[in-house]
């Protein structure tokens, strides 16, 4: 007999691949689930494994944050349309934020051909590392140290010289500014270290959600400001409602409750002749026109309650 006959040899194998690896019956009820999954969501196989994927609402998401267990998903389409099924969609780490994948799912066949369930594999999409944030590391005083993407100071330093080359060679670009409402109140109720952890997870969102010439960084206290390199004005409100739904859906788990804030947004692209100062004001005098669209996008969000009994 073979050694790979040995059930115990071909789950050791499953464990030890690098990418994340989850199995489910016909019902998408999670049966197997890797030590890549766990390390790449941060979800212990304890915490999944006898639960249908749909029930983690925030499991799988579109590009746009929307749930797609029940409306795209792979694992159904695999499963009904007995063929691969593959894609690049969101999942959400355990923390909180959210993680860009490319997942290949495939049915799974019992001896008499009948489908039984199907198998998912995924893996970090590596065109999500920023390209730019990575270089920013190497510079001291580059990051924020709280969040770890780009101080103040590197993105001021971005701006510069991307305003240089939009009016040097008018090479588009957009910026927007995203702010984390009520964060003060949110401190004085839930403590510090709860409002820096929700900092940090709204902070990776955008870092896994960007692409590698893009730069996002912390603008002050409660903001975080992005540099969309070759985004032209109309692609703007695409990509603004696209990285708001994904911060609105964003969220810790503190003293056993979900707890998340609103988020606004400022949005503009430059003119000729435009200096940070300028561009900047017309990002945050944006920010009243833009506030619908974070109020829609955040919809589905309770609103934070503060009160001594939310603790």
């Amino acid at each position: 007999m073979s050694a790979f006959d040995d059930s115990e040899i071909c789950r050791t194998i499953l464990e030890n691949l690098p990418t994340g690896l989850c199995v489910v019956d016909i019902h998408k009820r999670i049966l197997f689930w890797s030590t890549g999954a766990e390390r790449i969501t941060g979800r212990l196989r304890h915490e999944v494994v006898g639960h249908c994927c749909s029930e983690e609402a925030t499991l799988h998401c579109s590009s746009l944050a929307r749930d797609i267990c029940n409306q795209e998903c792979l694992l159904d389409r695999a499963i009904k349309n007995a063929q691969l099924a593959e894609g690049i969609i969101f999942l959400q780490h355990k923390a909180g934020h959210d993680i860009r994948v490319r997942v290949r799912s495939v049915p799974v066949h019992n001896v008499h051909g009948s489908i039984v369930g199907a198998v998912e594999t995924f893996e970090m999409e590596a065109s999500a590392n920023l390209g730019g944030q990575a270089r920013s590391m190497e510079l001291p005083g580059a990051l924020d140290e709280l969040t770890g993407i780009c101080s103040k100071a590197s993105m001021q330093s971005h701006l510069h010289k991307t305003l240089r080359s939009f009016d040097e060679m008018q090479v588009p670009f957009s910026v927007l500014c995203f702010r984390i409402q009520e964060l003060d109140r949110f401190r004085a109720s839930f403590g510090p270290e709860a409002a820096s952890s929700l900092l940090r997870v709204l902070a990776q969102t955008l870092k896994c959600a960007l692409w590698q010439t893009d730069f996002v960084g912390r603008w002050n206290e409660d903001q975080f400001l992005v540099i969309l390199n070759g985004c032209r004005e109309d692609a703007l409100p695409l990509v603004r409602d696209r990285l708001t739904a994904m911060l609105c859906n964003d969220s810790i788990e503190w003293w056993g409750e979900r707890r998340s804030l609103p988020i606004s947004v400022g949005q503009a692209t430059p003119q000729l002749g435009d200096t940070v100062s300028s561009l900047l004001e017309r990002v945050q005098n944006s920010r009243p026109a833009c506030a619908e669209t974070a109020r829609a996008a955040g919809a589905n969000s309770s609103a934070p309650d503060f009160s001594p009994g939310s603790k």
